[in-house]
């Protein structure tokens, strides 16, 4: 069959047998294509799949419930994904109904808009509250009531794979529990009862725990590690 060529011909190149048993780019283009990514279009199903966080702060007597529900994107194929679609919080207080709505909405509003939306996360975990954070049951330091539902956010993702657990490994794990035990040994300490760290213990500067402790000359977390020594 002829074929009518209208344009300047700039290079040419001869098909073997390889060539032909490979598929094409612009296949490989349409399968790029067809992934489906999140966008303010989207059609909402009838179901959803979510996950309830507890939280409850000592400056309040109820506690906060935050439902984050997910759409499956590509379900069936190698780039199905979890994206978070919207957000609930629920309470029996009332005092703070007003802003918590309007966050949920915000919120809502950009999960639903596609894209990167982990840069939520650190948004709300930099807000402080004017009149003082507070510290939860381990020990860890909340600045605000924001920063703890931003810490139930980045849950979340880590949970469906948009953010990285960076969690310690068992190495880690290991060598820290040696250096506390060596500590409690050497210093006749017992570990505080909401923290389960030492009483005397300071604030970490990276993880926000009341771990750091000094060990050999050098302040040392005994929560995630950090080391003013290296």
């Amino acid at each position: 069959m002829a074929i009518k060529i209208n344009s300047k011909i700039v290079s040419y190149k001869v098909l073997t047998e390889d060539d032909k048993k490979q598929p094409s780019e612009s296949c490989n283009d349409d399968k790029i294509n067809d992934v489906e990514s999140m966008h303010e279009n989207l059609e909402r199903p009838e179901m959803l799949l979510g996950s309830t966080y507890k939280i409850k702060t000592p400056q309040s007597e109820h506690a906060l419930y935050i439902t984050i529900n997910d759409m499956v994107l590509n379900m069936g194929t190698e780039h199905e994904e979890r994206r978070p679609y919207e957000v609930f919080i629920n309470s029996k207080n009332m005092e703070h109904f007003q802003w918590v709505l309007a966050l949920t909405r915000v919120i809502s509003a950009v999960f639903r808009k596609g894209g990167d939306a982990c840069f939520l996360v650190e948004e709300l975990k930099a807000v402080f509250d004017p009149k003082g954070g507070y510290f939860k049951k381990g020990g860890v330091f909340m600045p605000s009531l924001v920063a703890e539902i931003g810490c139930a956010i980045e849950s979340h993702m880590k949970l469906i794979g948009m953010l990285k657990d960076n969690e310690l490994d068992e190495h880690q794990k290991k060598l820290i529990a040696e250096k506390r035990k060596q500590f409690e040994e050497k210093n006749k300490t017992e570990a505080d009862d909401d923290n389960n760290f030492p009483k005397k213990a300071l604030l970490c500067g990276k993880c926000q725990t009341k771990a750091l402790v000094l060990m050999d000359g050098c302040m040392t977390c005994l929560s995630c590690g950090d080391s003013k020594c290296g």
